[in-house]
């Protein structure tokens, strides 16, 4: 393909995926847009459900008056994954689990629901303070994944505008 071929398909990409039913999320009339600072997020009653909310809220905004509650049930697990001759666990991966709900409030409609999986790892290696610190970390960044997962599917699946 040459340069200018390529330059007639990219001019001729927004077009053609507009014909398809595509739309930016954070486009007019995106579901991004729409959801942005309308989402009351599930007080949190754990520290990994803390960092849950607190990283959906940076994603859909703080809705001072929310016209969508997002309900979660959030679960975690840890598991060994590297284990020495002596019978000492040197890695663990830590599998989470987040089911969401998002509710319209003036009806009580759900709009969109489902649930996202994720997993990371951490080392166990060095002292007790450093493998805290790791598993801390570890939960954290798990919740971030999470939260991507959940703000993704909301902006793919959610029906909105009915």
């Amino acid at each position: 393909m040459s340069w200018s071929d390529r330059r007639t398909f990219l001019m001729m990409l927004p077009a053609v995926l507009a014909g398809c039913g595509f739309a930016p999320v954070y486009g007019p009339g995106g579901t991004g847009s729409a959801l942005r600072g309308k989402v009351g997020v599930d007080a949190p009653e754990t520290d990994d459900a803390y960092v849950l909310v607190r990283e959906l809220e940076d994603r859909l905004g703080r809705a001072p008056m929310p016209e969508y509650s997002l309900s979660y049930k959030l679960l975690t697990r840890v598991q060994g994954q590297a284990v020495t001759a002596a019978n000492e666990t040197t890695r663990y991966a830590i599998l989470g689990r987040a089911d969401y709900s998002l509710t319209r409030i003036s009806d009580g409609r759900i709009v969109a629901s489902g649930s996202v999986d994720n997993f990371t790892g951490y080392s166990a290696t060095g002292t007790t303070v450093e493998t805290l610190a790791a598993e801390r970390d570890a939960r954290r960044r798990l919740m971030v994944m999470l939260a991507d997962g959940i703000a993704a599917a909301l902006f793919a699946t959610a029906d909105v505008a009915a």
